[in-house]
């Protein structure tokens, strides 16, 4: 706070009586947007609602897809579990359709061998006749 001198004697400035502040009075202006018409509204409406059907169609074509390929992975599974399937089935039959087994199992059950018989040929009768030259 300042002091104001008045000869020797420094003193303190009156204080004036309190002394309401003054207010003016201002006018602001407002300015209110039309709203949106309602055609174009429509339009706006219309826009939203095509985008929202070609994400759709988009999100379901995607799904198929997906499906798709799930699908084709199950199948590629069960191919190669045939295929397994196949491989030891020929082991098998290459087992079981060996020469020597056949022979064993058949000399077991008391079947003949046929290298045990002979065929001749007549030349002049011109039929073929078997005679059986070996023993069971």
């Amino acid at each position: 706070m300042a002091y104001t001198t008045n000869g020797n004697l420094a003193m303190q400035p009156k204080k004036k009586p309190e002394q309401q502040p003054v207010y003016r009075e201002t006018k602001k202006i407002v300015v209110k947007k039309n709203p949106l018409p309602t055609r174009e509204k429509l339009l706006w409406l219309f826009t939203i609602v095509v985008l929202v059907v070609v994400a759709g169609t988009i999100i379901f074509r995607y799904a198929q897809i997906y499906n798709t390929n799930l699908e084709i992975k199950q199948l590629k599974n069960e191919y190669n579990a045939v295929n397994l399937d196949i491989k030891e089935m020929q082991k098998q039959v290459e087992s079981l359709s060996d020469p020597d087994r056949i022979t064993a199992i058949a000399k077991s059950q008391g079947m003949i061998s046929s290298m045990d018989s002979e065929i001749t040929v007549d030349p002049d009768k011109g039929g073929a006749s078997a005679a059986a030259t070996g023993s069971r």
